[in-house]
């Protein structure tokens, strides 16, 4: 397992903080709906570089967020090591999808150019709001300039053209925005 590679695995989510004293961790899922992230297993977690496996033993909604308890580890002070580490996956657990359709983990990191060529940036994250996603682009230093931009994920509308091969994203954006 170790010797996965950052191409074969996918974030979807982030254990934030420690629940309790049994060794509880509270959970940020990138997933939709947020509990499917439990039904992965295992997780893979970056410890020392290297991904490592490691399995839940309970998982459950709490508030408006997730807990979970992971497998062997009963102490509060053993979970804060957890704290701050990104909960990845195989990308091959991951299910497909239609065509035209992308996990934001594959949009991240694309360069972001404007119909005309123009280089906006890198695609930093996503931002979900209440209408539709928002793409964070961050100027680069062979980018128009180093600005960061929000443009709105509106496939066909906004964004005109995505290439995963190529590593672009092509969007009818003006740079002035």
């Amino acid at each position: 397992m170790s010797g996965l590679t950052s191409d074969k695995v996918t974030t979807v989510g982030r254990i934030t903080t420690i629940y309790g004293v049994k060794g509880w961790v509270k959970i940020y899922s990138h997933t939709e709906p947020m509990e499917s992230i439990l039904n992965y297993s295992p997780w893979l977690l970056k410890i020392d570089g290297q991904w490592q496996p490691v399995k839940i033993s309970d998982g459950k909604k709490h508030g408006k967020g997730l807990v979970a308890k992971l497998a062997g580890v009963d102490d509060r002070d053993v979970a804060r090591q957890y704290c701050g580490m990104d909960i990845a996956i195989e990308t091959s657990l991951l299910p497909a999808l239609d065509e035209g359709d992308f996990y934001w983990s594959q949009l991240e990191k694309l360069e972001v150019l404007t119909e005309s060529g123009v280089k906006l940036g890198k695609v930093s994250h996503l931002i979900a709001t209440g209408s539709n996603d928002v793409l964070v682009v961050k100027g680069k230093a062979d980018s128009i300039d180093r600005r960061e931009r929000l443009i709105p994920y509106l496939p066909d509308q906004v964004v005109k053209e995505i290439n995963l091969e190529e590593g672009t994203m092509r969007v009818d954006w003006d740079p002035e925005f």
